[in-house]
């Protein structure tokens, strides 16, 4: 089987789906392992890197394309990327399902078997090959990283002979992947940390990292099966924003990290807490790239409202790339191994497995993932 490595094409994206490590695992397990010529530069690695654990480089990446059996990314693929696949082959990256309807049909009408990351169930057998929660993981790290280097305090106490510096406070909200990794990084930077969430079966994970969980009573609220925050109504988020407003105002940084899987990220940190909290003060938005949870807040963008610093830069894992490419080509190696033939060296498309089912989004010239075909309404009866 012949698996196709190619270089990212999204502007300022460091990161890759392949380092040598993983490469060479699949190559032991019997693949052919084609990568992009300079698919590793931004990382610092060469073609040589590849070549020595039986990698093969290739100069023609259209070729490479049309000869391969699977393609491995970590973004979505340009529109005239998925012409070039033979159908047949199978496709695996990032999609964003929920928003770019036209690029899985487009995979559907080639007949190419698109598989999404982002969609990979969140289940316990699942989890060594979750790139999101991986990914969110070191988003989480660097969204404290920023705020501390754009802060006017330093984070932690600090006893000096001139005198005593308090520590910093920080307030987290969100406590899923990206949001306890926040807590934990604050944490050993020796801030005090508070968090909120609306699901209170996380207190416990807050607390467990020395942070405090604030309470807020919104009623019913809850998860999905696969671990997500539920949305909440409209008079919950208006309970949450009276809330928070308090805790923002004591705050001198806060990190947002709510969203809703496939929807829009939820307004909580409204322009009135913003005029509340103290001058000087940091807000990393880190659901900026699905609307924001902050007001004001601008893609790749920093922004000063009433003294307070807006920090709304996407892709933040791309910004610590050398171990963003290494988790995520460990996800990806993960997958392709769990549903690997080792006598026939090829991978299985297992239609009956429930990881399968969640993330395969297309197969054999139609959309057949079930979540993906309601979005599209392809289900609807005719009236």
């Amino acid at each position: 089987m012949q698996i196709f490595i190619p270089k990212e094409t999204h502007p300022n994206e460091k990161r890759i789906a392949m380092i040598p490590i993983s490469a060479d695992r699949l190559v032991k397990a019997g693949a052919d392992v084609v990568i992009e010529s300079g698919l590793g530069e931004t990382i610092g690695l060469t073609d040589d890197a590849y070549t020595k654990v039986g990698a093969t480089v290739a100069s023609d990446r259209n070729g490479a394309l049309a000869a391969a059996d699977m393609v491995l990314r970590l973004r979505k693929p340009p529109h005239e990327d998925v012409g070039r696949m033979k159908r047949g082959a199978i496709h695996v990256s990032h999609l964003d399902p929920f928003n770019e309807h036209n690029l899985i049909k487009a995979l559907a009408e080639a007949g190419v078997s698109a598989i999404s990351m982002e969609m990979i169930p969140r289940t316990t057998i699942a989890q060594k090959m979750d790139s999101l929660s991986s990914q969110a993981n070191l988003g989480g790290y660097v969204a404290v990283i920023m705020a501390a280097a754009r802060a006017p305090k330093i984070l932690p106490m600090m006893m000096t002979p001139s005198g005593t510096l308090s520590p910093s406070r920080v307030f987290v909200i969100g406590a899923g992947v990206a949001g306890l990794q926040a807590i934990a990084t604050a944490q050993r930077l020796g801030a005090r940390v508070e968090a909120f969430d609306t699901r209170p079966v996380v207190e416990e994970q807050v607390t467990s990292l020395g942070a405090k969980f604030v309470k807020v009573d919104l009623g019913e609220t809850g998860q999905t099966k696969d671990g997500y925050a539920k949305e909440l109504t409209e008079e919950q988020l208006q309970k949450q924003r009276d809330a928070m407003a308090k805790a923002c105002a004591n705050a001198d940084v806060v990190i947002t990290t709510a969203q809703v899987f496939g929807r829009k990220a939820p307004l909580i940190v409204t322009k009135e807490i913003i005029e509340k909290m103290q001058p000087g003060s940091v807000i990393v938005d880190m659901a900026v790239e699905t609307g924001g949870n902050v007001e004001g807040s601008k893609l790749d963008e920093e922004v000063t409202v009433n003294g307070v610093t807006i920090l709304g830069f996407g892709n933040l894992p791309g910004r610590v790339p050398e171990h963003a490419s290494q988790m995520y080509a460990t996800n990806l190696t993960n997958l392709i191994e769990h549903f690997w033939d080792k006598e026939a060296k090829t991978f299985t498309l297992k239609r009956e497995d429930e990881i399968i089912q969640g993330c395969l989004m297309t197969h054999d010239g139609e959309i057949v993932n079930t979540t993906i075909r309601k979005a599209l309404n392809l289900d609807t009866e005719a009236s």
